[in-house]
């Protein structure tokens, strides 16, 4: 696998190595040591699938609040999205900072989102389904979010919104929150 950090500083797309032959591919998506090796949290406990019928459905833009605060690993495995993550860790230089990545089957790649920051993402196609790893339990107290389009991120998705939860939809400004 290769591990490029993003412009958010402890966040890294993760490429694995396809080894290709007529067959298709092989291609191994995590590997403890190669985590450790990076200096990222290789505890991943639970697997999530979300899967979306509608182009343009968003989903997040969400995190879980300490001390439950969770690692994901993200991969989109069929169709394609448009995933951002802000860093919201207080003492971090690149604090309300986003960055975005297209994840989608054909490139394979993962976004590894740390403690600490938000997730979200568009789809870009119909039929789209998203995997991810998580390195703790769901704590329903401890969900957080901040809304897809607080002018505190100025967040840019290319797509009209076509489906977002209610919930996600009237989370309030961040600057409330301060």
């Amino acid at each position: 696998m290769k591990f490029m950090e993003t412009t958010l500083e402890g966040a890294f797309i993760i490429t694995p190595d396809l080894i290709e032959d007529e067959r298709g591919f092989f291609a191994r998506s995590f590997c403890r040591r190669e985590f450790e090796e990076q200096g990222l949290n290789p505890d991943l406990i639970q697997c999530n699938i979300s899967f979306n019928t509608m182009k343009g459905t968003l989903r997040g833009v969400h995190y879980q609040a300490s001390p439950h605060a969770e690692v994901k690993v993200v991969r989109c495995t069929a169709g394609a999205i448009y995933d951002v993550i802000i860093d919201l860790r207080l003492k971090s230089p690149t604090f309300k900072q986003w960055f975005s990545i297209e994840l989608n089957e054909k490139n394979h790649q993962m976004l590894y989102v740390p403690e600490g920051f938000a997730h979200g993402y568009q789809t870009l196609l119909p039929q789209t389904e998203v995997f991810y790893q998580v390195s703790t339990f769901y704590q329903p107290a401890s969900e957080r979010g901040v809304r897809w389009d607080d002018p505190a991120f100025r967040i840019t998705w290319p797509l009209p919104v076509t489906g977002i939860s209610k919930k996600d939809a009237s989370r309030p400004d961040w600057g409330i929150r301060q």
